[in-house]
């Protein structure tokens, strides 16, 4: 009787341990679902910004401002080490077009998008 309860023990860890490790994948598709609207409106007011910057760069940093808010919450969000360096690298671009704005020159929007682009990257499965 004992050896069943140990092998039956050891079949329930067997399969709790792979069962665990799916979880980590379905918690980062998850992270990364319940961000991926904020990312595409945090690039969308971005990319307004750099559009608005040289009409009215009160604008632009109000907007940025908003991006800024919008990935500390993402931050705040997530633990997946993975996003979290995809948020750094976006929020990098953010601070390079706000001490463009801040200079006065044309902000460059293609770390931006790049770094959108690496968040989708994480996000995707497989």
């Amino acid at each position: 009787m004992l050896r069943w309860k140990v092998v039956a023990a050891a079949a329930v860890l067997a399969l709790a341990v792979p069962a665990a490790a799916g979880c980590s994948a379905v918690d980062r598709a998850l992270d990364c679902a319940t961000t991926a609207s904020t990312i595409a409106q945090s690039v969308d007011d971005l990319q307004q910004a750099i559009s608005d910057a040289g009409e009215d760069p009160a604008q632009a940093r109000e907007s940025l401002d908003s991006i800024d808010k919008n990935l500390t919450k993402i931050e705040d969000e997530t633990d997946d080490g993975d996003v979290g360096k995809a948020v750094s690298q976006l929020r990098g671009a953010v601070d390079s077009v706000r001490s463009d704005v801040e200079a006065g020159r044309a902000p460059e929007a293609k770390p931006v998008t790049d770094a959108a682009d690496e968040l989708t990257k994480v996000c995707t499965p497989g």
